[in-house]
């Protein structure tokens, strides 16, 4: 899991080049960027103070921490306890409000621009999250990551819709954590279509490396929430993880696709896209009730 984050980015890029009739580069390329960035010196603007410096370090640690919370097949979950979903919840949290506050550091309107579109976005979707979290949770009545994907394993009937559309849900989240098209477009640096890039135009070298490895991890984790509502309990260990990684492909290739199809939206329309995740997550949450109170 740590060392595929990457890999997934590159076959996004992948899939929107051959899309396009392209070769591209290949898979790998963000890996060989990633060293390069490594290898590379850091320019620090001097109107920066120690909050700069130190986002993207928090950044990265904030996803290592609730990559430890998510349950893999074959390993489980390396930290597991009740209400642990809301600790994940406040470490995606944590790491976007450093580098929401780092962008303003730097001084410059433009940062702050950007700033500014990934709070109002992510107003919209933390809400949502938690309905999602809150229902699968009085859905099996259970209180923690773990419990929850291993009682809704052997689920049927209703909650097959309600698996639906949390996981279309949760595709809807990972477009905007990740800043993907029709959010953002992150092969762009025009200043009118930026959110996640012109957070992190001022840095460089190993720092940018971070930045862009814990944005490919962020999407990966996200997408493994989604994996684990789609792993029936029907499979051992070793085909779960399989199935596991081949969704995770599949979702990478939906999301090159995705691109490739359609274009950036404009701002305004954006937070009518991410509230269709809150409809979803509505919806099913009404769908849930109705069936577990409805007779009383």
């Amino acid at each position: 899991m740590f060392v595929s984050p990457l890999f997934f980015i590159g076959l996004i890029n992948k899939v929107k080049a051959v899309w396009a009739g392209r070769k591209g580069a290949s898979v790998f390329q963000p890996y060989y960027d990633f060293f390069k960035l490594l290898r590379k010196g850091e320019v620090i603007s001097k109107t920066t103070s120690f909050v700069f410096k130190i986002s993207p370090a928090v950044n990265i640690s904030a996803m290592f921490f609730a990559l430890m919370l998510i349950p893999i097949p074959l390993a489980g979950s390396v930290i597991s306890f009740p209400g642990d979903f809301v600790l994940f919840a406040y470490l995606l949290g944590i790491s976007r409000f450093f580098m929401v506050i780092a962008a303003l550091d730097t001084g410059s309107s433009f940062e702050g621009m950007g700033a500014s579109r990934e709070i109002t976005f992510s107003t919209i979707v933390e809400p949502a999250f938690f309905v999602i979290i809150g229902s699968l949770a009085l859905l099996t009545n259970q209180n923690s990551f773990l419990s929850i994907f291993e009682a809704l394993a052997v689920s049927s009937g209703y909650t097959i819709l309600v698996k639906i559309l949390f996981v279309v849900s949760l595709f809807i989240m990972i477009l905007v954590e990740s800043c993907r098209v029709p959010v953002d477009d992150p092969g762009t640096h025009l200043e009118l279509t930026m959110i996640h890039e012109v957070m992190v135009l001022d840095y460089s070298g190993p720092d940018l490396a971070y930045i862009m490895y814990s944005s490919a991890l962020k999407m990966v984790i996200i997408s493994s929430l989604a994996v684990n509502l789609l792993i029936p309990a029907s499979l051992t260990a070793v085909p779960a993880l399989f199935v596991f990684v081949l969704i995770l492909v599949l979702i990478s290739i939906s999301i090159g696709i995705i691109e490739s199809l359609i274009a950036r939206s404009r701002i305004s329309h954006v937070p009518q896209f991410i509230f269709l995740m809150t409809a979803l997550s509505l919806i099913a949450f009404a769908v849930i009730t109705f069936f577990l109170h409805g007779n009383h």
